[in-house]
Order: C-alpha cells, then structure tokens, then sequence
C-alpha cells in the first residue's frame, strides 16, 4: 500500500511536471534549476546574472526556502518578478510547488526563469519541476572532490559553475582535479570558473545562458 501510494505521488508529480514544461514551452521561456550545497552562491550568482542581463533578456526568479529556515537574501532587485516558496519543512521544491509559483509570475513578460533550490544537493535528479536546463553550483571551500561526493547532480547537470574563485590564493585547492572529478561523472556539461564576489568569469557564464535562451526548441 505504501509503495503503491509512492507511486501515485511521484505520478501526479510528472503529470504537473510536463505540464510546468508545456507552459514554459508556450510562452518561449527558458527556465533553469540551480542546485547548489548551503554557502556556494546560488543567490549571488542570479543577483549579478540578474544585472548584468539587464536589458537583453527578461529574467524572473523562484526561490525556495524552507520553514525552518529565515530563508535566503531577499531578491529585493527592481523590476525582477521574483516568488518565493516556502516548502514546509522538505528539503527540495517540487513540480506542484512550482506549478504554483508559475501562476504568480507575468509569465508573458519573462525570458528566462532562474529556479533557485534551497541549499541541497540531494535533490531527486530523476525528478524534474519542468525545467529545460540544471545547473549545478560548487565552490571552492567545498573542496575539489565535491563532485564525488555528490554524483547524481552534477551527472545529470547542463552545466557546472564553480564559484568563489577569488578565494584560490588562500585555500590548497586543485583546479585539474575538480575538473577531473566532474569530467568522470559528466563529460559534456561546460564548466564556468567564476567569482561573483569580483566578476571574474562572468562573462563566459552568461554568454552560455544568453545562448541557451536563444536556442531554438521544439
């Protein structure tokens, strides 16, 4: 009973799922799941992306936080469309939650979606919320075996950004090696080394995800 009630939820869940992809898909938007352990920078990363993109493409953000949590930074930017989620407690967003969070959007006024996850890892990989593209953020505190640690995410990432990078003076981390352990686990996903602290490396991250919004798509 209990793995058949499973079952009817995770069901349901793809049901809201590609109806979250058939919305996006109508209204020419491109949205991107962030994952990203606590401290990486998930929110850092859209500020800056948010500001630098300003004016070339129409970003939005939906933000999950959990109860227990204050939450992350506020997204107290001008003119960005921004949701937050509260997940009550569980540890990543689900396709209804952002179904939910669709509806509260000016969707007809957006390009790109930024999803941001609360601060896990552990995010299902097979369980998508009707996105076009996951984006797996590491830092350089973590340590160069991050991706090891945690395979499933950056195994079925579009792309990896590791971040912070102005910190590699003042910590024994080793570039190739992180590269390796991402390159065993993924050997398509481009890598983007970037500080959002001083902007190096920007350029080239969002050069991609200008791109990917450009793409065409079925």
């Amino acid at each position: 009973m209990v793995s058949t009630r499973i079952e009817q939820i995770r069901s349901a869940e793809e049901r809201v799922a590609d109806e979250n992809a058939a919305l996006l898909r109508a209204m020419g938007i491109v949205a991107v799941h962030l994952l990203a352990s606590p401290g990486a920078g998930k929110t850092s990363l859209i500020v800056r992306t948010v500001g630098s993109l300003a004016g070339r493409l129409r970003p939005a953000v939906i933000q999950g936080a959990l109860s227990s949590q204050p939450g992350p930074a506020p997204l107290d930017l001008p003119d960005l469309p921004a949701v937050r989620v509260d997940t009550g407690g569980r540890p990543y967003l689900d396709a209804s939650m952002v179904g939910a969070a669709l509806e509260q959007l000016p969707l007809a006024d957006i390009d790109l979606l930024l999803i941001e996850e609360i601060g896990t890892l552990t995010s299902p990989a097979s369980q998508s919320l009707g996105e076009n593209l996951r984006v797996v953020i590491a830092s350089l505190p973590e340590g160069e075996e991050g991706p090891l640690c945690y395979p499933e995410p950056f195994t079925h990432a579009n792309a990896v950004v590791l971040n912070k990078l102005d910190l590699l003076p003042h910590l024994e981390f080793n570039r190739s090696r992180f590269h390796e352990a991402v390159r065993r686990l993924n050997p398509r996903a481009p890598i983007f080394e970037l500080s959002c602290r001083t902007g190096e490396g920007l350029e080239q991250w969002e050069r991609w995800l200008s791109e990917q919004v450009l793409l065409p798509r079925d």
